[in-house]
């Protein structure tokens, strides 16, 4: 009977040491469930965008695309990260859109700057530009196109956002 009873007490001593537990299990089984679904259907999501990504690259041959790049060209010290560009590009182009009341030097060497981080960033991003063998009217009609293109890339730029009108002077 020794033997009975201290099982029995164990066994009372684990349920009370589990009795909040069960309280949990019981009031919060909703949010338990969802999160097991939602982590479940993420995982799903995940693993059919794989086989999806991996599908799209037989059917174009990604390697054979990409086989003659140089990918040594992205790793080198002196190049600048993209995201540093981008900053770079809009300082400078909310500097040039709205820096009215200063000199004539300090303009042209905003603008040379400017067209500095444009020539990096496009080239950064395969973009082909000729801001260095233009002048006047048809450089600023180059500049505008290149803030266009780069737009169309995924480059947020003050100047190429749509109704954001620069102002003439």
């Amino acid at each position: 009977m020794g033997v009975g009873r201290a099982l029995m007490l164990a066994l009372a001593f684990l349920a009370v040491a589990t009795l909040p537990a069960a309280f949990a299990l019981l009031f919060c089984y909703d949010e338990i469930l969802d999160r097991v679904v939602c982590g479940w259907s993420e995982w799903r999501d995940r693993r059919r965008e794989k086989r999806t990504i991996a599908r799209l690259d037989r059917a174009i041959e990604a390697d054979a695309l990409t086989r003659d790049i140089d990918l040594s060209e992205f790793d080198s010290a002196d190049r600048r990260p993209l995201e540093q560009l981008a900053a770079d590009l809009r300082r400078l182009g909310g500097q040039r859109v709205g820096g009215s009341g200063r000199s004539m030097v300090w303009h042209s060497a905003l603008l040379q700057a400017y067209d500095d981080r444009l020539r990096l960033a496009c080239r950064a991003l395969g973009i082909a530009e000729h801001l260095a063998e233009l002048e006047g009217v048809d450089q600023e009609i180059e500049r505008v196109r290149v803030e266009g293109v780069l737009h169309a890339a995924g480059l947020a730029l003050p100047a190429a956002r749509a109704g954001l009108r620069q102002r003439h002077r």
